[in-house]
């Protein structure tokens, strides 16, 4: 039998098929692959649905964030598949991203720079362009409410203080966080970012309304001032 003959899922021994194996052990004892393997069903006639997920996968590093941003062109260019199959893996990436959306939203309270990574990372984590926003804060670090500032770009001349600190007035905010995102997925402030900083903390500073950190978020990663020590 030729080494590159085809096993279709059901053929495969209890321990190989990715249904079987869920329904045994668990979704958690299945590989990425394997999870993307039923949601495909069916390789091609020389390459399992594991093997052609674990190709798919090394194409992005075997990293589900960049999974997630492709398209349906970039996942029909793997022979396999097919525009159903590649509709499969986009929605599946989707619902996980608006579940993930959905359990930041019940983080309530701010206490560490991780958990506004964890509620803003599904708003601006896999955006193609910048994001600019806004976190109001109550006396017990509460949520008051989530803004955007800017879109398409970031540097002191576009940031409207009078908006910003408007804003924290109307809503009784004694607290604001910045936060923006770095599609490059660089996590360095640049320039700008310290100019803004300074700029939104003096003007903070005059309203008894504090600047309590400015993060910055890429799909996987981010960058507090605070946990860095210049929050100016």
């Amino acid at each position: 039998m030729s080494e590159n003959t085809f096993f279709p899922i059901r053929s495969w021994s209890e321990d190989d098929k990715p249904r079987e194996k869920l329904l045994l052990k668990g979704k958690a004892a299945l590989s990425d692959a394997e999870l993307i393997a039923i949601l495909i069903g069916s390789g091609s006639r020389n390459e399992s649905a594991v093997d052609l997920s674990k190709r798919i996968l090394n194409s992005v590093d075997n990293n589900l964030n960049a999974l997630g941003k492709m398209t349906v062109t970039a996942l029909l260019a793997f022979k396999g598949i097919g525009e159903a199959k590649a509709i499969s893996i986009i929605a599946a990436m989707e619902l996980g991203r608006r579940r993930r959306a959905e359990e930041a939203a019940e983080l309530q309270k701010i206490t560490s720079s991780q958990a506004i990574f964890e509620i803003m990372q599904p708003i601006v984590g896999e955006l193609p362009h910048e994001e600019f926003w806004i976190i109001y804060l109550n006396n017990a670090n509460k949520i008051l409410s989530k803004s955007q500032l800017s879109k398409g770009g970031i540097t002191g001349t576009i940031v409207d203080v009078r908006l910003v600190f408007k804003v924290a007035l109307e809503q009784g905010a004694v607290g604001i966080i910045l936060c923006h995102n770095h599609p490059s997925g660089t996590l360095q402030p640049s320039e700008s970012d310290k100019q803004i900083t300074r700029k939104l903390k003096l003007a903070g500073e005059n309203l008894d309304i504090k600047i309590i950190d400015h993060v910055i978020v890429t799909d996987s990663s981010y960058f507090s001032f605070v946990d860095a020590g210049i929050l100016f």
